[in-house]
């Protein structure tokens, strides 16, 4: 909305309809130790002109930069008319479509957008997304728990190579939920999640294996392997998965002789830009037998009494939606906006698009881990087959070697001594299709000249 339609009258006829005497009086249920009183850079009021330059002096403030951190969120090329379209009125103003005989438009997209992304995924049914990728995942962790309902507790094992912010998300929601949460260690040569180490794992209640791919090492787990294992404990298989990966790579619906249960992940590398951290959406797919299970919005097409095709919201009462005590979920937030982009940058790739992207994010990668392999200071720490990120230990301290890069205009990758500690000085560094040759050489040189400087400092 470009302007606040309420006058300081308008307001004061609110709060005395309410009872308050301020809108400070109104949120008095806050504590006084959660309040900011100011904000020193946001001045208190502004006229349009202020405003105006005020922003482009700050927006004046942002550098390009040569961006090597994946972690979760990936720099891709998005074609220009995916947010074109997206940006449409229509679409930017469009809420849950509860009266379809109104919303037309905004269903089928929905449909258009399960019924992709489940063939993506090699699954039955897809839902209309979840607020983010660790919510996903732990949506999918409550669906295995509700159809092992015969187990009086629940155990999902959880790798540790699972990003680790997805396993924070997972044990917030989960945990009050007689869910305990079992983490896998990886092995350390590989960066894999062993058979031989599960099979170590008490069997008793196990509800689920969560298998991600690539996992958060840019490592290709044992799929097959992996789903055979906890098939054969009755145990259903979650598949967190990056969903351009998928593209290229086996797709969680064909994974071991039965294929996963459920996938899940997030939905940011699917024509979502990089934008200070969010907004990004999760999505969740599963097979036909769990559908029941499934939270979140659900369109379905049918027709009408003339025989006309209709989309509906379908499985789902309303409660689903508006009511917490009756739903399947309480996270009832879905991005639609962002999965409008999704479906939009979708159909523009297609499926050959969409694997010739993924192809280029791993030819780039393997030159690039060509290239460190031979620099001195640098080792690649796992022997696996990669995707989109590798992990190599350095010489020098990350947290130097990355502020040295960032001077000259370049985003290293991610340090991750906070989450895995035991790799010691190790960096994640992610490579996608927009990376040229020339990014590459030029990354690999400025590395080399920084360590070599901190060498002799």
């Amino acid at each position: 909305m470009p302007f606040i339609p309420h006058t300081e009258q308008d307001v004061k006829d609110m709060l005395a309809a309410m009872g308050a005497a301020s809108i400070d009086q109104l949120f008095d249920e806050i504590p006084a130790s959660l309040r900011v009183k100011d904000l020193p850079p946001i001045p208190s009021q502004l006229t349009e002109m202020e405003l105006s330059r005020l922003m482009r002096e700050r927006a004046a403030k942002d550098v390009n930069t040569l961006n090597f951190i994946g972690a979760g969120a990936y720099e891709h090329h998005i074609p220009a008319a995916v947010w074109d379209v997206t940006s449409r009125g229509e679409f930017l103003t469009a809420y849950t479509p509860y009266q379809a005989e109104a919303s037309q438009g905004t269903l089928q997209l929905l449909y258009e957008y399960q019924t992709m992304m489940a063939s993506l995924m090699s699954l039955d049914v897809s839902n209309a997304s979840l607020y983010d990728g660790g919510s996903s995942l732990a949506e999918a962790v409550l669906m295995a728990a509700r159809t092992h309902r015969k187990n009086k507790t629940h155990r999902i094992l959880m790798p540790a190579t699972v990003h680790p912010l997805y396993r924070q998300v997972v044990k917030t929601i989960v945990s009050q939920q007689d869910i305990e949460i079992v983490e896998i260690p990886y092995d350390p040569a590989t960066g894999k999640t062993s058979i031989a180490v599960l099979e170590k794992m008490t069997k008793e209640n196990l509800t689920a294996l969560v298998i991600p791919q690539p996992n958060f090492f840019g490592v290709l787990e044992d799929v097959d392997a992996l789903t055979h294992w906890a098939h054969a404990q009755n145990a259903l298989v979650i598949g967190v998965v990056n969903p351009l990966a998928m593209a290229l790579l086996k797709p969680p619906g064909q994974w071991g002789k039965n294929g996963a249960d459920i996938a899940c992940g997030e939905g940011q590398p699917l024509g979502v830009p990089l934008a200070s951290g969010g907004p990004y959406y999760g999505f969740l797919c599963c097979k036909q037998e769990h559908v029941r299970q499934l939270p979140g919005r659900i369109v379905g097409r049918t027709v009408d009494q003339s025989g006309k095709q209709g989309f509906v919201l379908t499985l789902q009462a309303r409660e689903q939606h508006i009511r917490r005590a009756k739903a399947t979920s309480n996270i009832c937030t879905n991005q639609g906006l962002l999965v409008t982009a999704s479906t939009i940058h979708m159909s523009l790739l297609g499926p050959t698009g969409l694997r010739k992207t993924a192809l280029v994010c791993h030819q780039n990668l393997c030159a690039l881990r060509e290239k460190l392999s031979k620099l001195d200071g640098v080792r690649p720490l796992f022997s696996s087959h990669l995707f989109h990120e590798i992990v190599v230990e350095l010489k020098q301290p990350v947290e130097s070697v990355l502020t040295e890069l960032a001077k000259n205009k370049i985003q290293a990758g991610f340090n991750l001594k906070k989450y895995y500690p035991e790799l010691g000085n190790a960096l994640l560094i992610c490579v996608t299709e927009t990376k040229t040759p020339e990014d590459l050489d030029l990354f690999v040189s400025q590395l080399h000249d920084v360590l070599r400087g901190l060498a002799h400092v």
